[in-house]
Order: C-alpha cells, then structure tokens, then sequence
C-alpha cells in the first residue's frame, strides 16, 4: 500500500514539473506585426477593414524595401487584404462590397493602389494582373517625421492614408 501511494505521489509530482504536460511553446512577435485599420461612421457603422503586416525600415530605405515601378503587397508576410462592408468610391472608382488584397505600385509623386479579387496570397508572388478589380492612382506627400513600421489609417472624412518613412499616401474612400 505504501508503494502504491510513493509511486502515485512521484507520477503526480513529474507530470506537475514536466514541461511537455504544463506548458506551451508559443512563438515570439512577428518580425513585421499584424495591425487592422477600420473605417467607420456613427451614421454608416463599419465601412472598410484593412487587414495588413507592418514591416519595419531598421535602416533600410524605403525605396528598397518597396521598389518604385514593381508590384509590391502593401506590407509584409500575406499581401494586405481590405474589406468594404457597403459599395464605395475607392480613389474615385466604384468598388463592390467584398474582400480583396491591396497591392501598389510605388512611385515618386504617386502610387498606383490595386485592389486585386486573389485573397489569402502570400507576397505578391503570386499576383496577377487580370484579377485586378481597380486600379487606382493615390497622391504621395511628405511628413516631416519619419514612420518607421508601415502604417495604414483612415481619417474621419474617409481618407485612406499609407505612412512609411517619411511618405504619405492619401486615397480617399467614399
């Protein structure tokens, strides 16, 4: 009986300190970090979710890490997909309620912003110009102060601003 008792309590102390039963191994933080920005209004509730990876400058140039004139996904790790939960005007073009990836195209004064019907693709590996839905151009401007992980947001009156480094680009939707 007293045997039985010693080897219960050794079973029960081993499986309390074993690592493999009382403990998971969760990955650290993304290197580029998922963020969501939404668009909404008191009067229209949810209008847009963009759903995208921050990539981070650490001392690179913004035109190497997204290369003017070539397809880029708009973030890092799955290209940025966008949400429109109603019909809107995206940079002045009509776009259907629905789920698309976001890519652009970078360029000095403007960048060319591509909603693209492929979702759940990595990079932009894998894109293809005939699923293109829109494509539209967007004003780039300068901001004084650098943005050094990517950064997607919408203003109140439904402009869509992209910061990194020190560039803006400003789409509006409506």
């Amino acid at each position: 009986m007293k045997k039985n008792i010693v080897v219960i309590a050794f079973l029960a102390i081993a499986v309390l300190f074993s690592n493999e039963t009382t403990a998971q191994k969760f990955n650290g933080l993304d290197k580029s970090p998922a963020d969501i920005a939404l668009y909404k209004t008191k009067a229209d509730g949810v209008i847009a979710k963009v759903v995208y990876s921050r990539p981070q400058l650490k001392g690179r140039s913004l035109s190497k890490l997204a290369p003017q004139g070539k397809v880029w996904r708009l973030g890092a790790n799955e290209a940025t997909e966008i949400r429109f939960y109603k019909d809107v005007t995206f940079g002045g073009q009509s776009v259907k309620a629905g789920t698309y990836s976001m890519f652009a195209i970078p360029g000095a004064s403007a960048w060319t912003l591509i909603l693209n019907k492929d979702t759940n693709v990595w990079g932009a590996f894998s894109y293809k110009e005939s699923q293109d839905v829109v494509r539209v151009t967007a004003q780039v401007s300068k901001n004084k102060n650098s943005v050094e992980a990517l950064a997607i947001m919408f203003s109140k009156s439904g402009d869509m601003y992209i910061g990194w480094g020190n560039t803006v680009v400003t789409v509006p939707v409506k």
